[in-house]
């Protein structure tokens, strides 16, 4: 019902605000579909505030919903998905703002598109596609470098330029295949798939443009994605700009921002590649120069040594020495000789002392019968009987005329 105000009697701001209120409460719940342009989660607030804005027109209105409800959306609302909410309008009389309290949120167009993206990012992450163990290194320098794009495409030649520029002698296997439409992701597996069979391709860039999500699809279809996967040689993905992120660059072992960032990945830089050998050169020149310096004054430092500036004086000494070891092996030679005669003088004085000879030189004699033997007693010998005598210097033959018994003391006993 409208307001009596006049010029006379305004209405004060807190009634019109309150109308207004009132007004807009009145309102039932209505659906609304927009862009997300902006999300605010405070901490510690249950409620979660978006701005949602109007796809054609410079509008946007406030939206806010529970945070039990934001949580619970698979996929999650991002900034830029597309939405439909359920939701109540509401008038904050203090700072005169409208807002739309959502009771239900759902994805519709791109938006729903997205949350299929999603959905499948989600189910090939689980399956572990595209774990961080199994990314594969690029090689530092391709023997061949496969390439999947459109013929006669902007993206070819970026790639090829940049780099042959960057390596000239780069070599090249191009694939071509459809990059747009619903043939794109049949034609680029079996380009990917033949190029992998090539055992001279040592890695496989696939490259586009950018576009929109919808041209982009083709590089988020699950059988690629599976395919990309079971391919032995390395994969670089380089589809579209910065922004865009199919599926494809989840999957491959590198994910390159632009056509012309692949090629910089896949190969080195001649220029900078000479310019690191030859400061290795120099390295390597300046250790060695080193090492040879640190060598020579080792060997200058040996022949500063007073044995080394003169080497005879070392034999010298030696020779002196020789002399004195040979005198003392002399003497002590001589000393042993020495000694080894009186030994043997002594041994020959003591074996004469021992000798019969020396008794018979005493004065005694040997008697002997005719018989040789020796004769002890004088029983036995009878009178007339042929004996020999042996004495120091030789015999003497003689026959005996008649004995005698002479008493002889043995142990103190006389005995006849």
């Amino acid at each position: 019902m409208a307001m009596e105000t006049s010029l006379e009697s305004p209405a004060p701001v807190r009634q019109i605000a309150n109308a207004i209120a009132g007004w807009v409460d009145r309102l039932g719940a209505v659906w609304v579909e927009g862009q997300v342009a902006q999300v605010n989660r405070r901490p510690g607030m249950s409620t979660v505030f978006m701005t949602l804005r109007d796809s054609v027109a410079d509008i946007s209105v406030t939206v806010t919903c529970s945070r039990t409800l934001f949580d619970g959306l698979n996929p999650p609302v991002v900034e830029g998905a597309s939405i439909v909410v359920n939701a109540k309008p509401s008038y904050y009389a203090n700072r005169g703002t409208i807002s739309l309290y959502a009771r239900e949120i759902r994805m519709v167009g791109l938006g729903e598109l997205l949350a299929r993206l999603e959905r499948r990012r989600q189910l090939l992450a689980a399956e572990g596609l595209f774990a961080q163990e199994l990314k594969r290194p690029l090689p530092f320098l391709p023997g061949t470098v496969g390439l999947v794009t459109a013929p006669n495409s902007a993206a070819e030649r970026d790639v090829l330029d940049n780099a042959k520029r960057r390596w000239p002698a780069v070599a090249f296997e191009v694939a071509y295949a459809a990059m747009q439409g619903p043939r794109s992701a049949a034609e680029v597996i079996e380009a990917v798939e033949r190029l992998d069979r090539n055992p001279e391709v040592d890695v496989i860039v696939i490259a586009r443009g950018g576009g929109s999500v919808e041209d982009l699809l083709p590089f988020s279809d699950e059988g690629l994605i599976r395919a990309v996967a079971k391919v032995r040689t390395p994969v670089v993905s380089a589809i579209g700009h910065e922004p865009d992120s199919p599926l494809l660059d989840l999957v491959a072992d590198v994910r390159a921002s632009t056509p012309t960032d692949a090629a910089k990945l896949v190969v080195p830089d001649v220029v900078d590649e000479l310019r690191q050998v030859a400061r290795a050169r120099e390295r390597l020149r300046g250790t060695l120069a080193g090492w040879l310096a640190r060598e020579q004054a080792g060997l200058d430092a040996l022949r500063s040594r007073p044995a080394l500036a003169d080497p005879r004086s070392l034999i010298d000494d030696r020779l002196d020495e020789i002399d004195r070891l040979r005198e003392r092996a002399r003497r002590t030679f001589g000393h042993r000789l020495d000694r080894a005669a009186d030994d043997i003088d002594h041994q020959r004085a003591r074996a004469r002392a021992l000798s019969p000879l020396a008794t018979l030189r005493r004065g005694y004699a040997v008697l002997q019968d005719a018989d040789g033997h020796v004769l002890t007693s004088v029983d036995g010998i009878a009178s007339k009987q042929q004996i020999s005598v042996r004495v120091a210097d030789g015999r003497v033959h003689a026959t005996t005329t008649s004995t005698e018994t002479i008493n002889r003391e043995i142990d103190g006993h006389e005995e006849d």
